[in-house]
């Protein structure tokens, strides 16, 4: 491409100790020469951080268009975006961010009439916590929307703090309860108190731990929150993972409790005399289920890999006795969302979503047409995904988030049998799409099985050897790959690059199988189709090696790091966000023993040979020419220890010795920056004009004039 950018004056990195530590776990030699930058508090590691990170401030900051990446990406993140949404009683809650907005806010608005209303801030959590940092990372109304529990969070740690609101007056009550990360908020019809999941406080369990041991409690609006008497702390191994939920007459509470990634045990408690009955337990199936009238209806892959909906009364409520709604077929059943008529089941194909609706099967409406009756199906604007899914329990009505690659979040209301926009419209609130295309692929992997693609280009764009393509995926955890809003995709695309979504295995866009064929010793076949994405792109004549960029986060970090060395040759540049790198020591760390059933355990031999055959820090070779790299992450983030992006970052530097004209490796470390969650708006602009801003030098994109 003519005028291409390309990358300034690379300055040394600064040096870091290898160390001749050698173990030999299982009978393999496993060495670990940057073991020493593990220890985030060490203030060595913080200075080696700092001097990285302004290494990379010197080499980003002069990449010519940087200004104008960093202008662009700031007007389409504040495209005013609704991120999630719930009706409760008259009132519909919403997050939103944008329009002028650096955080993310929670609104509240009318749920009736026939328009939408402006909603009005309910918590703005940077200015109630005089906090630019601070986050609202959950939020759970009372039935009739008059109280709100909310989780709030400062710098991206994500380990919130549960507090009430007023609806009415947007006062915070007096509770407040630490350690409710990611809480499940289960409230009594009256709204006087709740069941929730918490945390335990670090110094009552062993070293280590503070990140498991989750279990529900039982709160009364106004105690203090050390005498909340447990309610389920039956778990079958600290990482489990509890959900409460509690039927509109308040008899029934449901706890759904994750074990690992392919299990969900469910038991249900007759409150009216304590009796718990145990629905599923220790099956390798994913089942969500919800109290509707006088039924447990919900979704399970039990005999269904793809899912399948089903109910059964309360008084008999296992296995043996669910019937069903809507069988197995080759859509992926995702959600159901109950309404006080209808039963609105969302499913995917090939990633897309897709929205359809059957009777509530306690309903004579249902009896009438009967149980095997066809969904209906209701039209989406667009290929694309849905989110923030919740429904009327006093209406037959229902609010859906949907988005595309070049459709930025909005939300929908279904009524009458149809869909309509509910985002308040505006010149301020749109963003058009129409400039794009999107086009679904589909490749062969290197067994022969065939994945989809997706890419977004401008229209005018015909991709060729040359065309500047950034290829994601992320191939872990049964999360699906649907079409979702990017500004990064979006600012690409209009520089005249294309952006490309690999569907790999690991997720679940062909169901629960397409996720247990990339996990644990299959981890490498996820890593196979990603670079036959690559590699098909390239045959295609769509790009060049050369002008191909991957990048990934988290699980998707470990991808691309993962595929970085394996095939150096695959591309051009790479970005690894807040990746997982050593897979020998990661479940020492944060809360990383929730990942095991996914990866593996390196503590057991067998296990140990598949995670060193891939492990991304442990496959570095010395004097080999690597790609372009980025490293990012945040130093509060208590997902993945950025000990994993120090570590890989000094392994990549110290193999370049003796490389003639290496590529650079640069590694940035985000101070009062998380997973990121919760990130500022001015913040997620700064690191997307630094991460296009390397990626477009590397890969020939014409910066736009700062």
């Amino acid at each position: 491409m003519a005028d291409a950018a390309s990358l300034p004056p690379v300055p040394a990195a600064p040096p870091a100790r290898a160390e001749p530590l050698v173990e030999v776990i299982h009978g393999h030699r496993v060495p670990d020469p940057h073991r020493w930058l593990e220890d985030g508090d060490d203030p060595a590691v913080q200075r080696w951080d700092d001097a990285q990170s302004e290494r990379a401030r010197t080499v980003l900051d002069a990449v010519a268009g940087r200004g104008a990446l960093r202008r662009r990406l700031g007007e389409l993140l504040d495209v005013p975006v609704v991120l999630g949404a719930a009706v409760a009683g008259d009132h519909l809650f919403a997050i939103e961010r944008g329009d002028g907005r650096d955080q993310a806010v929670l609104t509240v608005a009318s749920a009736l009439g026939d328009a939408p209303g402006s909603g009005r801030v309910l918590i703005d959590p940077a200015a109630l916590l005089d906090d630019p940092t601070a986050a609202l990372d959950w939020y759970h109304p009372s039935p009739d929307g008059a109280l709100v529990a909310v989780g709030l969070s400062t710098g991206g740690d994500e380990l919130s703090t549960l507090r009430v609101v007023e609806t009415g007056t947007g006062a915070l009550l007096p509770d407040a309860i630490p350690r409710t990360r990611a809480a499940s908020v289960a409230w009594r019809s009256d709204g006087s108190g709740f069941a929730y999941t918490r945390y335990p406080d670090p110094a009552t369990v062993p070293e280590g731990e503070a990140g498991y041991h989750r279990i529900v409690l039982d709160h009364d609006i106004g105690a203090e929150p050390a005498g909340d008497a447990p309610v389920w702390d039956a778990l079958p191994d600290p990482t489990a993972w509890p959900d409460v939920r509690v039927s509109r007459d308040d008899r029934w509470l449901l706890v759904h409790v994750s074990v690992g990634w392919d299990r969900t045990d469910v038991h249900l408690c007759d409150r009216t005399d304590g009796t718990w009955r145990t629905v599923i337990e220790g099956i390798d199936a994913l089942t969500d289920l919800h109290v509707v009238g006088d039924r447990l209806v919900g979704t399970t892959t039990l005999d269904a890999p793809t899912g399948r909906v089903v109910a059964a009364p309360l008084a008999d409520p296992w296995p043996a006795a669910w019937i069903d709604l809507v069988p197995a077929s080759d859509a992926v059943i995702e959600a159901i969302v109950p309404t006080s008529e209808s039963l609105l089941v969302v499913s995917t194909r090939d990633a897309v979503a897709h929205l359809a609706r059957i009777p509530r099967p306690d309903r004579a409406a249902a009896t009438d047409a009967g149980l095997d009756s066809a969904p209906a199906p209701i039209a989406l604007p667009s290929d694309g995904s849905l989110f923030a899914l919740s429904g009327s329990r006093e209406r037959d009505e229902a609010f859906v988030g949907f988005t595309s690659f070049a459709q930025p979040p909005t939300l929908l209301r279904w009524s009458d049998g149809d869909l309509e926009p509910w985002t308040a419209s505006g010149p301020d609130r749109t963003h058009d799409g129409s400039a794009f295309a999107v086009e679904r692929h589909r490749y062969p992997s290197t067994d022969g099985t065939e994945v989809t693609l997706f890419t977004l280009r401008r229209a005018d764009v015909d991709p060729e050897r040359s065309t500047p393509t950034i290829l994601t995926g992320y191939g872990g955890f049964g999360v699906t790959m649907s079409p979702g809003y990017s500004a990064e995709a979006v600012a690409h695309a209009e520089r005249g690059g294309v952006w490309a979504v690999a569907c790999i295995r690991g997720g679940s866009e062909l169901g629960e199988a397409w996720h247990r064929a990339g996990q644990r010793a299959h981890k490498p076949q996820v890593f196979a189709d990603f670079e036959a994405a690559a590699d098909w792109l390239v045959a295609e004549g769509r790009t060049g090696a050369d002008h191909l960029a991957i990048r990934g986060g988290s699980n998707g970090g470990l991808l691309v790091t993962a595929v970085l060395t394996r095939r150096p040759d695959l591309c051009a540049a790479v970005h690894a966000a807040v990746p997982l790198c050593d897979m020998v020591r990661f479940p020492r760390f944060r809360i990383a023993r929730l990942w095991v059933p996914e990866y593996g355990d390196p503590g057991d031999p067998a296990d140990l040979a598949w995670l060193l055959s891939y492990s991304p820090y442990h496959r570095v070779v010395d004097g080999t020419r690597y790609p372009a790299v980025l490293l990012t992450t945040g130093a509060e983030d208590s997902r993945v220890d950025p000990l994993h992006a120090r570590k890989m970052a000094a392994r990549l530097q110290g193999a370049a010795d003796g490389v003639a004209d290496p590529a650079p490796v640069l590694l940035r470390v985000e101070r009062g920056a998380g997973h990121g969650q919760g990130k500022p708006t001015s913040r997620r602009a700064e690191e997307g004009a630094d991460v296009l801003g390397f990626l477009h030098a590397v890969i020939g994109v014409s910066p736009a004039p700062d």
